[in-house]
């Protein structure tokens, strides 16, 4: 191998850096950079085909812009949140709980990465939705004239759904940061009359900030960004900006006005990219 190496070398000479960079660099330009310069430009041209801020300043201080902004943040923070807290127990329960069936439990709750965001939206709607299973035997029991559950259809049911999906992302750094905790340390103050939570607050909580940093700011990067849960719940009111951009582009037909939410979705997202690379590198999650 080295020989052969030896002989392509000078055959390819100076230029050999050049050649082995440019095919993906070319391919990196059609399929991103290009579509986004597109975008880009739809975003920012008026009518009359010249380059404007105007439209981009009075875009965002619309009211339905401004709407969509609050929900998209509020569900964001409201599904990161609790899926922080619901992926910390679980990690807790998971590896200083022993149990029967603890591994095919948290390989089950981590196929969920793999499923469509859609699907589970789908399945609440057999269990919650207002002629699911839940209201369905709520009804017949008590023999009610209305279903009594109708969260579903709301920003909770969004939020609900969301957290279901995204709380694998969570889970997984957090067992792979317990996993390298060193028991002695539990056994240690365990002895010296350390109770649980003062061991959970002093030893497993430190050792689990860094895969808390990293997998919460990759969830508030995908609430951010969800958009099968949203437009499959349909729930009233609820508006977040990859909805808006759909509404904007495909309802509407309001290219110019999807494309300029479409670039503030990437600053916001790219944004958040850049906090996740960030607690990783820093934190080395």
């Amino acid at each position: 191998m080295s020989s052969l190496a030896a002989k392509i070398k000078p055959a390819l000479g100076s230029s050999a850096p050049f050649l082995w960079i440019a095919p993906p660099l070319i391919l990196l330009l059609l399929v991103f950079a290009y579509p986004l310069a597109l975008i880009a430009q739809q975003a920012f041209t008026t009518e009359t085909g010249t380059l404007a801020l105007a439209p981009a300043l009075a875009m965002i201080q619309a009211p339905f812009f401004l709407n969509a902004l609050l929900n998209t943040a509020e569900i964001a923070l409201a599904s990161t949140s609790l899926c922080l807290v619901l992926g910390l127990v679980l990690a807790v329960v998971l590896v200083y709980v022993p149990f029967r069936g603890s591994i095919f439990l948290a390989r089950l709750i981590d196929t969920f990465i793999a499923l469509p965001t859609f699907l589970m939206t789908l399945a609440f709607s057999f269990i919650y939705g207002s002629a699911g299973i839940l209201n369905g035997v709520l009804i017949q029991t008590f023999h009610l004239d209305a279903p009594p559950v109708d969260f579903l259809y709301s920003g909770w049911g969004v939020i609900l759904a969301e957290v279901t999906v995204y709380t694998p992302f969570v889970l997984r750094p957090l067992l792979a940061a317990f996993s390298q905790v060193d028991t002695s340390q539990i056994e240690v103050a365990s002895i010296l009359g350390a109770r649980s939570g003062m061991i959970l607050r002093q030893i497993i909580l430190p050792a689990a900030l860094p895969a808390i940093l990293a997998g919460g700011s990759l969830c508030l990067l995908l609430t951010v960004n969800e958009f099968g849960i949203v437009l499959f719940i349909g729930a009233k009111g609820v508006i977040t900006l990859p909805l808006l951009i759909y509404e904007k582009a495909i309802q509407e037909s309001d290219y110019p006005a999807a494309c300029l939410i479409a670039m503030i979705n990437i600053a916001l997202s790219l944004g958040l990219f850049g906090l996740y690379r960030l607690s990783v590198r820093r934190f080395g999650a």
